[in-house]
C-alpha cells in the first residue's frame, strides 16, 4: 500500500521502529530503572521516589505476588488514582508474569461487578476510599486477594500524617466489609525478604487487559501485549525526539494529571515516561486545578499530556497564565478532539502548539499524531506512527482513494491481539487484511494526514444530509461566550433528525438568540442547531471526556416522551 505520510516524516524520525532488545514490558522498565537510577521517578504531593527505589518497591511487589502462588497469567487488578504506589505495583505486577488489569477507581458497584466477573480477576490493589465498592460486589465475584493501597504510602512520615488526616478527620476512607485484604505496608514487607524467580516472558504474551470506554456497548478488554507496548513506547519516543533531543526527555518532567487506568496516561505518562527517564509528578485528581498549578509551580513540566477539558480549565484559571513555561517543550491533545479556539489560547498563553494525536484502548494507545516539532494546532490528527499502516475502508472493507471518506483502520505492532473471552467481536472488529476498524470516519489527504469527520454514530442525518457533530461543536468553540459544548442528534419528524446543542457560558449573559446569530454566520442552514439548551456543566468521564453519548441518551428520552 502507499505511505504517502513517511516523506512528511520530521528529519530524524524513521518509517520503522524495532522492538528488538526488549524481551517484555518489565525488561523495558527494568532496562530504564537501571540506567537512571538515581533520577527521581515520580513526585507525589511534594515527596520524590527514585527510579533505584522504584525497582527495589517493584521486586518486593512482585515478589509477595508470587509467593501468593497465582499461576503466571493471571489477572491481578488495580483500581486507584494516581498516588505514588501505583508505578511500583504496575511494575511488580507485571515483573511477576501477571496480566494487569486497569480498573476505574470511581466504578459503582455494578460497572465493578461486571468487570471482575468479565475479567475473571484474581487479585486486586485498591485504594482504600473505594474499598466499600467492592464490598458491596458478591462475595464470589470478590478477588481471592485484596490489597489496600493507601495515599500516603511510600511518602513516610508525612505519608502517615496524610494517611490519619483522611481517615478519622475528612473521613475520606469509608468502613468496608473486607474480609483477610491486606494494606500495601505488609506486602511491601513480606515481599522484600520473599525468594522472587522471573518468569519466563515473551513479546507475544497478553500484559494488560484495558476496557474500552463502553462507547459501543458493554466494556469489551483489549488484549495488550508485552509487544503491542513496548512498541507503542519506542514509537512515542522516535516521534518525540526532534523536540526532547537525543535522549528523548531524560531527566525531564511530565505532569501526569490524567489517570494512569486509563490508557492514554498508562502508556504515555506511565511506560513512555519510565522508559525514558523521566520524572512523573502524579495528580490524584485532575479535576482539582489549584493542584496542578501547585504542582506546576514546584516541579516546571516540560511534557504535558492532557485532554481538551483540561486544557480548557486551566486557561480559564486567571493563575495559569502566570506559571513558567520556560522548559515546556511538549503538549499533547488525545481522548477526544482538541478544539481549535482552545488551542488557539493555548498557544498564546504558553507559546506552544497543542499537539494533537489519536488513539484507542485497541492500540495501546497511539496509532496517528501530529509532527511534534509543528509550530501551530493543525486541525487534524496528523500522521500514521512508525512501522503503522492506516487506510479507509468502505463498508465492504474496499481502500478508499486519498481525499475519500471511510473507516479509519490500523495496522500495526501496537494494535492489540484482540477482545479478551469474545472471538466473534475480535473478528468483527479486523478487516480481512488484517486492519484493525476504528469506528471513526476520517480523511486522509495527499500528504498522508488524517483528519477525522465523527464516529459513524455520531453522524446527524438531516433531511439526507450528514452533520457531523465535531465541526458544529467547533464553530460554536469559537464564540466568546461559550466554556463548553456537545451537539447531539434528535429524532424529528420533519427531517429524520436535527442538531441539538448543549451549552455551558463562559460570559453569563450570553443569550440563545446570540448563539442562534453565531451558527447563522458560520453554519449552512441544516448544520445549524434547531434546539439549544444551557446547563451549568456537562457530563464528563473520569479522564475529562464529554460524554455526548449520555447527552444524546437523554435528549431521546425527552423527544419521545
Amino acid at each position: 500500500m502507499q505511505q504517502p505520510w513517511i516523506a512528511h516524516y520530521p528529519e530524524g524520525v524513521p518509517a520503522r521502529i524495532s522492538t528488538e532488545g526488549y524481551q517484555s514490558l518489565p525488561d523495558l522498565i527494568g532496562q530504564a530503572c537501571k540506567k537512571h537510577g538515581q533520577r527521581r521517578a515520580a513526585v507525589f504531593m511534594g515527596s520524590d521516589l527514585s527510579y533505584d527505589q522504584l525497582d527495589r518497591h517493584a521486586d518486593a511487589v512482585a515478589a509477595w505476588v508470587q509467593a501468593q502462588g497465582l499461576p503466571a497469567g493471571s489477572h491481578v487488578a488495580l483500581m486507584m488514582p494516581n498516588v505514588m504506589a501505583y508505578l511500583p505495583i504496575m511494575v511488580g505486577v507485571l515483573r511477576a508474569g501477571m496480566v494487569l488489569v486497569n480498573i476505574n477507581p470511581m466504578y459503582t458497584a455494578s460497572e465493578l461487578r461486571h468487570q471482575l466477573e468479565d475479567a475473571r480477576v484474581d487479585m486486586i490493589f485498591i485504594f482504600e476510599s473505594f474499598a466499600a465498592t467492592l464490598g458491596k460486589v458478591d462475595q464470589a465475584l470478590r478477588p481471592g486477594k485484596v490489597v489496600l493501597v493507601s495515599v500516603g504510602d511510600l511518602l513516610g512520615l508525612k505519608g502517615m500524617v496524610l494517611n490519619f488526616a483522611a481517615r478519622h478527620i475528612k473521613r475520606m476512607v469509608p468502613a468496608h466489609p473486607l474480609q483477610g485484604a491486606i494494606s500495601f505496608g505488609q506486602v511491601l514487607r513480606q515481599g522484600a525478604g520473599a525468594p522472587f524467580s522471573a518468569p519466563e516472558q515473551s513479546l507475544d504474551d497478553v500484559a494488560v487487559l484495558q476496557y474500552t470506554g463502553g462507547t459501543t456497548g458493554r466494556p469489551k478488554g483489549a488484549m495488550l501485549t508485552h509487544g503491542n507496548l513496548v512498541a507503542n513506547v519506542l514509537q512515542m519516543q522516535a516521534v518525540a525526539r526532534p523536540v526532547l533531543g537525543p535522549e528523548c526527555g531524560a531527566g525531564m518532567v511530565m505532569l501526569t494529571a490524567l489517570p494512569l487506568y486509563h490508557i492514554f496516561a498508562f502508556t504515555v505518562c506511565g511506560l513512555f515516561a519510565m522508559h525514558a527517564g523521566m520524572c512523573s509528578v502524579l495528580i490524584a485528581d485532575p479535576r482539582k486545578l489549584d493542584t496542578i498549578l501547585a504542582a506546576w509551580r514546584r516541579d516546571p513540566v516540560s511534557i504535558f499530556p492532557a485532554v481538551n477539558t483540561l486544557f480548557n480549565g486551566l486557561l480559564n484559571k486567571p493563575e495559569f497564565a502566570q506559571l513558567d513555561f520556560s522548559a515546556l517543550r511538549l503538549c499533547f491533545g488525545g481522548g477526544a478532539a482538541v478544539q481549535k479556539a482552545v488551542a488557539e489560547r493555548w498557544h498564546k498563553v504558553t507559546g506552544l502548539p497543542l499537539i494533537e494525536g489519536y488513539g484507542l484502548s485497541e492500540t495501546s494507545p497511539v496509532a496517528i499524531v501530529n509532527p511534534t516539532n509543528a509550530t501551530e494546532y493543525s486541525g487534524d490528527i496528523g500522521l500514521p506512527l512508525p512501522s503503522t499502516d492506516v487506510v479507509m475502508l468502505d463498508g465492504n472493507e474496499r481502500e478508499m482513494p486519498l481525499g475519500e471518506a471511510g473507516e479509519v483502520s490500523i495496522r500495526g505492532p501496537q494494535v492489540m491481539k484482540g477482545y479478551w473471552n469474545m472471538p466473534e467481536e475480535t473478528r468483527a472488529s479486523f478487516s480481512a487484511e488484517g486492519y484493525f476498524k476504528t469506528g471513526d470516519i476520517g480523511i486522509m489527504s495527499p500528504e498522508g494526514r488524517v483528519r477525522i469527520i465523527d464516529r459513524k454514530k455520531d453522524m446527524i442525518l438531516v433531511s439526507g444530509f450528514n452533520v457531523y457533530p465535531n465541526e458544529v461543536e467547533q464553530v460554536i468553540m469559537q464564540h466568546p461566550g461559550v466554556l463548553e459544548c456537545v451537539v447531539v442528534g434528535v429524532p424529528s419528524a420533519e427531517s429524520g433528525e436535527m442538531v441539538k446543542l448543549f451549552v455551558v457560558k463562559k460570559d453569563p449573559a450570553l443569550t440563545e438568540a446570540e448563539l442562534r446569530e453565531w451558527c447563522a454566520r458560520h453554519l449552512t442552514g441544516y448544520k445549524r442547531p434547531h434546539e439549544i439548551e444551557f446547563r451549568k456543566e456537562l457530563p464528563k468521564s473520569n479522564t475529562g471526556k464529554l460524554l455526548r453519548r449520555v447527552l444524546r441518551d437523554e435528549a431521546e428520552k425527552g423527544a419521545g416522551a
